[in-house]
């Protein structure tokens, strides 16, 4: 293996660290929906000169994609759910503004 080889492999590897970093924090924001917590959105810039993806990482890379793909998945559906939710609470009534009528809001969503 070159330098320039080994190079490429040691920033590839800590890409990959931060990305695997960033879709476990996407994946802990999904499995904790009921909290709220602002955090900062992180931005991603691929080192300058990275060179080809070393074969040996190529599983990882793959697995990273994989996530990637998962979280992004569960994202659309919590959004969908929110809308759904902010739907439901947009035709809640003020009960001064109108005759009482029953209402159902499902809670467990």
């Amino acid at each position: 293996m070159t330098a320039v080889e080994t190079d490429w492999r040691v920033v590839w590897a800590a890409t990959l660290d931060l990305m695997e970093a960033d879709v476990a924090a996407a994946e802990a924001l999904l499995s904790h929906d009921r909290t709220v917590r602002a955090l900062p959105p992180a931005s991603f810039t691929a080192p300058a000169g990275m060179g080809p993806l070393p074969l040996e990482l190529r599983p990882r890379a793959d697995a990273v994609l994989a996530r990637q793909l998962a979280v992004a998945e569960a994202l659309v559906v919590a959004m969908a759910a929110t809308a759904k939710q902010a739907a439901m609470l947009g035709r809640i009534e003020d009960a001064g503004q109108a005759p009482a009528r029953p209402g159902y809001l499902d809670c467990a969503l």
